[in-house]
C-alpha cells in the first residue's frame, strides 16, 4: 500500500519526538498523505530498547500519540491537539536500528474534541502496535508560551519522499 505525500509537517529542536536537537530523541519526520493520513519515519536506536533487540512500549506509545495527535493539522496547521486518552495494543516486537513508520488519522471530529486511530508497522510491513486516542482541540498559545519563531518549521531534505510504501 503506497501513500501519495502531499505536504511535511514541522519539526521542532528539542521535542523528544520530532526534535532534530534532541540526540536523545527519534527524530522522527511526519508527512501528510493524499487520503488526510500522517505518517511517521522514524529510526529508534538501542537508548529506546526494553529487552534486548526490541524498541520499548513506551516508545510505541510516544510516536503514536504524536502521530495521531498531528493528524488533526491536516488541513489546519493552527490547531493542535492535547491527549486525554491513549489506549494501545501490542501484536508484534518492534526492532531498533531500522526505519520504522507509524501512521495516524482522524475518525471522528468536534468543535472541542477528535479521536483518532493508528498503527507501527514492522519493517516487512505487519502491523506490530495499533492505537486509539482522544485530543482537545487547543491553540499553541493555550499550550505553551514558549513556543513558536525557528523552533518550529519544515526542514525539507533531498531524501524526503513524494510517497511512502507503508506494506
Amino acid at each position: 500500500m503506497k501513500k501519495k505525500i502531499v505536504n511535511k509537517q514541522p519539526n521542532s529542536s528539542a521535542c523528544f519526538v520530532c526534535g532534530l536537537k534532541n540526540d536523545k530523541g527519534l527524530k522522527a519526520r511526519f508527512f501528510e498523505t493524499k487520503d488526510r493520513e500522517v505518517v511517521a519515519l522514524f529510526t529508534p536506536h538501542s537508548l529506546h530498547q526494553s529487552y534486548p533487540g526490541r524498541l520499548h512500549g513506551g516508545i510505541a506509545a510516544c510516536i503514536l500519540d504524536e502521530t495521531i495527535g498531528r493528524a488533526v493539522q491536516v488541513g489546519a496547521p493552527d490547531v493542535w491537539g492535547v491527549t486525554v486518552e491513549l489506549t494501545l495494543s501490542y501484536k508484534k516486537p518492534l526492532p531498533y536500528d531500522v526505519e520504522l513508520k507509524a501512521v495516524g488519522r482522524i475518525t471522528k471530529d468536534l468543535r472541542l474534541l477528535f479521536e483518532g486511530e493508528g498503527e507501527i508497522y514492522t519493517p516487512d510491513g505487519e502491523v506490530a502496535v495499533t492505537a486509539k486516542a482522544r485530543y482537545v482541540k487547543m491553540t499553541i498559545d493555550k499550550i505553551s508560551q514558549d513556543f513558536g519563531g525557528d523552533d518550529w518549521k519544515v526542514h525539507l531534505h533531498i531524501d524526503d519522499p513524494e510517497e511512502i510504501n507503508i506494506i
